[in-house]
């Protein structure tokens, strides 16, 4: 039986920030909140905000809450609750990792050039403080579609190596990297390495199966999935073995008291319930289901776009030309040609309802060493689920009327 497409009119009504006149073109930067989100957090703070772990029946219904929560988003991406940490931010989290780790002396670190600088400053910073050596895992200069491959990693693995670390899609590119095929070269070639990996621009796309993907270390974050601002860490229970930890010297050995540091805000984490129902339940196969759908829908949105910009010989795409969604995820970067990338995206906003970004977007290697783009960087339209055809080709008419081009989409 055919699966059902996704009913897009219901899914923006669970948005309350899509009912004002705003285009959310921006939301590899941050989506929107769901209203049971925003529901919950307020009858959380309302009701039973208070210290967890008190024995009166406002602490115990505060901390069902916050468990309950934690719980919640280790079962959506397949883990054990004690292999789950809350923290404010994916950066902040991976900067904490970086601090109960401790390799021997000639230690190799791999880092993807690729990277959002949130899963490359804190292992630059580890490595200068121990004096180990990092190798780049990268592509020439002036590539337009670059991507991180088990051919590309194999030959900087060695046995010194002791971490790995990339981004399981780029928040500029949208390229999609085969993390179970580069964590299988990565167990063969280097069986004592940590594999790091950011999911940040991935988890708003596609289901998360940590069982599946044969990874260390896993973080995104929750305010590009449709919450609040918090996020999340997995790190495999038999990797926090040979982690020192942050935690106070009482507390328990797992994720939460080694790596937290009480980062992660109650009201916030025990909110993480709705997301996972809205994104299909708990059981791994209707989420998977309820993302299938969302491909299919979001690969309509980037088809129309990257269908028109390919139509223009003044546009340079950056990341795959194609809307297949095995390669990409919508989250679209391009340049004009004789353009400044802020001009562009200001003139459309001036006069228009879309919200849409220039610049680097913290992939500031990324644009400057690889893409061999200007200061400006790139210019960046990321979708989700919750928008529309029509918003995507009320952008082209908009990016049509202001920068017509020498060649126009014939429609």
């Amino acid at each position: 039986m055919a699966q059902e497409p996704l009913d897009i009119a219901t899914a923006r009504s669970q948005f309350p920030a899509l009912r004002q006149d705003q285009v959310f073109f921006d939301n590899a930067g941050g989506s929107q909140i769901l209203g049971s989100v925003i529901n919950s957090v307020t009858k959380y703070l309302s009701s039973t905000n208070v210290q967890l772990g008190a024995t009166y029946a406002t602490g115990r219904a505060s901390t069902s809450k916050v468990v309950a929560g934690h719980a919640a988003g280790a079962r959506y991406v397949n883990a054990e609750t004690d292999e789950v940490v809350f923290g404010s931010s994916t950066t902040q989290l991976l900067r904490n990792l970086s601090h109960i780790l401790n390799f021997p002396a000639g230690s190799e670190l791999v880092l993807s050039s690729l990277d959002h600088e949130a899963n490359i400053a804190p292992w630059v910073a580890l490595a200068a403080r121990h004096n180990y050596t990092i190798k780049w895992w990268t592509c020439p200069k002036g590539t337009k579609d670059p991507l991180l491959t088990p051919d590309n990693l194999a030959p900087l693995l060695s046995s010194k190596t002791r971490l790995v670390a990339c981004t399981h899609a780029s928040n500029i590119l949208g390229s999609i990297h085969d993390i179970r095929a580069l964590s299988a070269v990565i167990r063969k070639q280097a069986p004592d390495a940590l594999f790091v990996v950011d999911g940040v621009a991935f988890a708003p796309h596609r289901a998360i199966d940590m069982k599946d993907m044969g990874v260390d270390v896993y973080c995104f974050s929750w305010y590009k999935v449709y919450g609040p601002h918090v996020a999340m860490m997995y790190v495999r229970r038999d990797t926090q073995e040979k982690l020192d930890t942050l935690g106070h010297y009482f507390h328990p050995r797992d994720a939460e008291h080694m790596l937290g540091c009480a980062g992660g805000c109650y009201e916030s984490v025990q909110a993480v319930g709705e997301i996972v129902e809205y994104l299909g339940g708990e059981e791994m196969k209707k989420r998977r289901e309820c993302f299938e759908k969302i491909a299919k829908h979001e690969k309509k949105l980037q088809a129309c776009l990257l269908d028109y910009l390919n139509s223009r010989n003044d546009v340079t795409i950056f990341g795959w030309r194609s809307a297949d969604p095995a390669l990409r995820v919508p989250t679209v970067s391009f340049q004009l040609k004789g353009h400044r990338a802020q001009d562009v995206v200001e003139a459309i906003e001036g006069k228009s309802n879309f919200g849409f970004r220039w610049g680097h977007f913290y992939s500031k290697r990324l644009v400057e060493t690889v893409l061999g783009t200007d200061e400006q960087g790139v210019i960046r339209v990321s979708m989700v689920h919750y928008n529309s055809l029509e918003e995507v080709k009320r952008f082209i008419e908009a990016l049509k009327e202001h920068f017509p081009g020498p060649k126009a989409m014939k429609l």
